[in-house]
């Protein structure tokens, strides 16, 4: 059976990236396998003794990964989990048990709202309610004043399909003491929490302390392969296991995501600063070579950045930016862009793409992000006229 079409451009891209001697972030799916697995089996003697046994049903290298989570929190314990879907189930799922609400608190643009097939409410059983559909983070006016009660307030730090936005501090602190004021715990999907630390000037024990738990991921800013944790206090580690092994996440085996997750812990964590600054760097280098090419219109947002991604919006269908993307990374090596989505509102021939900056990103210049852009708007313009 021949590949699809859609599989055919995956892999076109995939190779494109890969072959791209100047790229601004290279993801763990961008690799074959052979070279993943040799990666992992030279790099994981240095967090772990490669002389244990490996893990069976939670225990060893993935009782480790949770410990040192929980201390880097400063939160009495976490407990490991197969997807971040699954973590917050069984979060969310928890409190609702101990305050005697369904109700859970979220914004629109939130991950189990856009990207979890509403199973929230098809599979635990659990009602959302939407205090603000802004595309920003809530205010504490927003939490205090709406008229519905709830148990629950889920805060999606950053929050990603807004364009990675977070509030300042004080608005965090003051977002969080409204939900006090209304009886209802306070869960964190962190995900991404780990980049959050420069624009709230606080490290993350102190973050963590605002909330009751705690969800972070380890593929999506640390390199993992995948796996999550949920943080809090033991009772709820306790009740979090059960539900775990009742929604089939007790995996009998899972020391290579465990494994990787150590080595970001190790290696890429304490990286993050360098990233979200740079990516300060590229975005203002960003806007500065989208208004030298005199596109008709051009969004980079938020500007500056709030951590090391961001989002780029431009007037063109997806296809093409897809296309004009490509086209730039086989013909120069240089990949600026990944992939573009259609905008979900607005008038058609809008598009956005997410922008990260890792470390192979470190070495841009803003000269060299303003040439990357103009070598890509030539591109553009030899396939279509902007669309919006």
């Amino acid at each position: 059976m021949g590949l699809t079409d859609e599989q055919k451009q995956r892999n076109r891209r995939l190779t494109a990236w890969q072959r791209s001697g100047k790229v601004l972030a290279r993801m763990s799916a961008d690799q074959p396998l052979a070279g993943r697995l040799a990666a992992l089996a030279a790099d994981a003697g240095t967090v772990h003794d490669p002389g244990e046994w490996t893990d069976v049903y939670g225990d060893g290298v993935v009782a480790e990964v949770e410990r040192r989570t929980a201390d880097l929190l400063g939160m009495e314990a976490a407990v490991f989990f197969p997807t971040g879907t699954m973590a917050q189930q069984v979060a969310l799922r928890c409190w609702a048990g101990r305050t005697g609400s369904p109700v859970v608190a979220l914004h629109p643009l939130s991950h189990p709202e856009v990207h979890e097939r509403d199973a929230l409410s098809s599979v635990s059983g659990l009602r959302t309610v939407r205090p603000t559909t802004a595309p920003r983070q809530f205010t504490a006016d927003e939490i205090r004043d709406f008229p519905e009660p709830f148990g629950t307030l889920m805060l999606e730090l950053p929050l990603r399909d807004a364009g990675f936005v977070l509030p300042s501090w004080e608005e965090l602190e003051a977002v969080v003491a409204a939900a006090r004021e209304r009886d209802a715990v306070v869960h964190l999907d962190g995900a991404r929490l780990w980049e959050c630390t420069p624009h709230f000037g606080r490290g993350l024990p102190e973050i963590a302390a605002l909330a009751d738990s705690v969800y972070l991921s380890f593929y999506k800013s640390l390199d993992g392969l995948s796996g999550a944790v949920l943080a809090g206090p033991e009772t709820l580690a306790e009740e979090a296991r059960t539900w775990r092994h009742r929604y089939g996440g007790q995996v009998f085996q899972q020391y290579p995501a465990a494994l990787s997750a150590l080595l970001g812990l190790e290696r890429e964590l304490p990286r993050l600063p360098s990233y979200v600054a740079h990516a300060k760097v590229v975005a203002a280098a960003l806007a500065e070579g989208f208004a030298e090419s005199s596109v008709p219109w051009f969004r980079v947002n938020p500007e500056p950045p709030h951590t090391h991604q961001f989002q780029v919006w431009l007037p063109w269908t997806a296809e093409v930016l897809d296309e004009a993307s490509v086209r730039q990374a086989e013909e120069t090596g240089v990949a600026l862009f990944r992939r573009w989505f259609a905008a979900p509102t607005g008038p058609p021939g809008l598009a956005c793409t997410e922008v990260t900056v890792a470390s192979d990103g470190l070495g841009w210049t803003a000269g060299d992000v303003r040439d990357a852009v103009a070598g890509f708007v030539a591109r553009l313009r030899e396939q279509a006229p902007p669309q919006a």
